[in-house]
């Protein structure tokens, strides 16, 4: 068929005194770029190790539309549904390298340091790549999240809703302490780069606040990223988070809602963590608080990405807390949240290979997104210790698969025996009428699941 296209294609141009030969190759690419656009047959590389590429590659994998799929470097549990590649996720170069071989055609960025060191933009510098559908935003837009400064000022530019603020640099100590004076307990300090998810400190005592911001500013708490701290007034109200992927032109589909659980401790205690678990939808987020939400965020930041002309094609996170003046930002992050991507891709029943192309078109706003109704809870069992110092290398009894519940690896490695190669380990994810069902699928599976030092908290859910 394709050898009476070409042939038909060369009488119709014209081409009397050009040879089919010579036009075949053209025509077979672009016949075969037109079959790829229009029955998206795509071969598909995710970037990250954690559970949130677990979930989005099983998402992925159930596309008719995924041809290939590769994940690097993906962990235990990435490899019984892709490929695991071993490339450094941050270099442009080697994972172009791999694009090209390997004829992928988009790329989906889990974790925010490439995305920060611009792996969109060094991907886009190679003219052979010029079609290559990139999911995460380009190095200037990922500021958002690489700056807590840079995301305030743009939230104050755009007049979207969030706390009182004041950026300082070592040699400004004393200036952040006088300001401290003037702010009520409890205090926040925020590192102004990435710190891992553990750059933001709540401190309910004035002098120890004052000592923490000599920690982070003097005493490089956090390295670099802590060489400028933020410090916010403290916002009272429940906090949860709201995820929209948008096409960088104004278009945008809104994702399902969730409710993280960042401390370590039952009740809200102890240290901040990566996330203990997530529960999908929200009780409280009803149409009036969505409806607001719209309006006063979620809008008004994708409008001020087109306005400030930074290029931004993928998932972008709210991390919002709806006060008793309604809700604002805490933060932002340039890619999905960890462990909420456990919960609110699962509920996703839209293709999301036809997302990322519609992104990529620029007709998000064409799209309809359709969601399970059902509740979906995700419980991360962690290593002993965690987030402190911990061991890895422990073997994981009793995995299998369970009826319900699908556990998502975050901190595994493959091999004879499945193990612990990180803080925060699996993440076990259930569907249920309500929370209270699906919480109780995911404990019932992480019982019969053990490593030495197995830790997980037991109150996911306890305040809604």
């Amino acid at each position: 068929m394709l050898k009476d296209w070409c042939h038909c294609a060369s009488l119709q141009l014209g081409c009397t005194h050009v040879s089919v030969n010579y036009i075949r190759p053209l025509l077979t690419h672009y016949f075969g770029l037109f079959l790829k656009l229009n029955y998206f047959i795509m071969n598909v590389l995710v970037l990250g190790s954690g559970a949130r590429e677990h979930a989005l590659s099983h998402k992925i994998s159930q596309s008719a539309k995924c041809d290939k799929l590769f994940i690097a470097s993906g962990n235990g549990g990435t490899g019984g549904l892709a490929q695991n590649v071993s490339l450094n996720i941050e270099d442009a170069s080697e994972v172009g390298a791999f694009v090209k071989a390997n004829s992928i055609d988009i790329v989906v960025v889990g974790p925010e340091a490439p995305l920060v060191a611009g792996i969109h933009d060094g991907l886009k510098a190679d003219l052979a790549l010029a079609n290559l559908v990139v999911v995460g935003p380009r190095k200037a837009a990922a500021e958002l999240e690489g700056s807590k400064d840079f995301a305030k000022e743009f939230m104050m530019r755009h007049k979207i809703p969030t706390a009182a603020y004041q950026t300082f640099t070592k040699e400004k100590l004393e200036d952040g302490e006088a300001f401290l004076d003037t702010l009520d307990a409890p205090y926040v300090l925020k590192a102004d780069g990435l710190a891992a998810g553990k750059g933001v400190l709540i401190i309910e005592d004035l002098d120890e606040a004052k000592e923490e911001l000599k920690n982070m500013l003097v005493d490089a708490k956090f390295g670099d990223a802590s060489s400028r701290v933020v410090i916010e007034e403290f916002l009272a109200g429940i906090e949860f988070s709201i995820f929209a992927l948008t096409d960088g032109k104004g278009g945008y589909a809104l994702l399902p809602e969730a409710k993280d659980y960042k401390r370590i401790g039952e009740g809200d205690t102890g240290l901040n963590t990566g996330g203990m678990g997530a529960v999908s939808p929200v009780p409280f987020f009803d149409e009036a608080l969505r409806e607001r939400t719209v309006r006063e965020i979620i809008e008004p930041t994708i409008q001020g990405l087109v306005k400030d002309n930074l290029p931004y094609q993928g998932f972008i996170f709210f991390g919002l807390i709806n006060t008793t003046k309604g809700p604002k930002v805490i933060e932002y992050n340039v890619r999905m949240g960890d462990p909420e991507t456990e919960v609110v891709i699962p509920r996703l029943e839209s293709d999301i290979v036809d997302l990322f192309i519609a992104m990529h078109n620029g007709t998000l706003d064409q799209m309809e997104v359709l969601v399970n109704p059902q509740t979906a809870a995700t419980v991360m069992a962690v290593s002993g210790g965690y987030p402190g110092w911990y061991e890895k290398g422990k073997v994981i009894e009793g995995l299998r698969r369970f009826e319900g519940t699908t556990v998502y690896h975050a901190g595994t490695k493959p091999g004879e025996q499945i193990i612990t190669s990180g803080g925060r380990v699996m993440a076990f994810t259930s569907f249920g009428v309500d929370k209270e069902e699906a919480l109780a699928k995911s404990y019932a599976a992480l019982k019969e699941v053990n490593f030495d030092g197995m830790n997980y908290r037991r109150d996911i859910g306890f305040d809604l």
